[in-house]
């Protein structure tokens, strides 16, 4: 882990892999009389300026976004697909930014499920960005951990891979995130305090920060905060 200087003057530790749940935009935009969509669209911006924020001025290496999992598709079908049409205009739109500043753009979950346009312009972003080498950004979008860990398990079963040679590392292998570092820090935004689904397995020894700010709400100010949180923390690893 890197040390960096905060709006503290400190040289703090920070995280290799911050993983989000970004959580609120409904609420956010409900509270201000507006339409969800409307809340999806403050939280994009959100979206840029926290990634900016952690690629620029903290160089983290490795971010994952939670922005759709398999149960959200139990929301109302018109708001489900008005997402799907601004993520696609949204990915479509940064890919050419992020490409510029090295950033590197992964997929976790099942893409197939989604609108074909979608599909495309996360393809798109894939290829793009393939050999970049600064920052990985992992889009967790139709993501479900339990899912992830039965997609692994039925992949091993496929392969014939004999119940002897499994271990951890070859478990990682198979799972949406392979190559990937186990996530450091889980940042969940808007006051719930449970973890979704979301990276099960990869955050068996995360540090969590629940904050009561909405996603939309969520500037440099709280990105800073955050890291503060982390930076204070002792981690073992079981260990004493």
């Amino acid at each position: 882990m890197k040390a960096a200087s905060l709006t503290t003057g400190k040289k703090v530790r920070l995280p290799n892999h911050i993983a989000i749940i970004m959580d609120g935009n409904g609420r956010w935009a409900e509270r201000r009389g507006l339409p969800r969509f409307e809340g999806h669209l403050a939280g994009l911006e959100s979206v840029r300026s926290t990634i900016r924020c952690l690629n620029n001025q903290y160089q983290i290496k490795y971010v994952t976004l939670y922005s759709f999992s398999t149960e959200n598709w139990n929301r109302p079908e018109d708001e489900v697909m008005s997402l799907f049409r601004l993520l696609e205009e949204i990915v479509d739109k940064e890919t050419l930014e992020l490409h510029k500043e090295g950033v590197k753009i992964r997929y976790l979950g099942h893409l197939q499920e989604l609108p074909q346009g979608l599909q495309l312009a996360i393809n798109r972003a894939i290829e793009l960005t393939k050999n970049n080498t600064g920052m990985t950004l992992s889009l967790a979008f139709n993501y479900g951990g339990r899912t992830e860990i039965l997609d692994a398990v039925c992949r091993m079963i496929a392969e014939g891979i004999s119940p002897q040679s499994i271990d951890e590392k070859l478990f990682n292998n198979y799972l949406y995130t392979a190559g990937l570092p186990d996530v450091d820090l889980v940042i969940r935004t808007g006051g719930e305090l449970r973890i979704s689904n979301f990276l099960i397995w990869q955050s068996a020894y995360s540090e969590y920060y629940f904050t009561d700010v909405l996603w939309p709400d969520f500037d440099k100010k709280e990105v800073e905060k955050a890291l503060l949180s982390y930076s204070q923390r002792q981690r073992r690893f079981g260990g004493l």
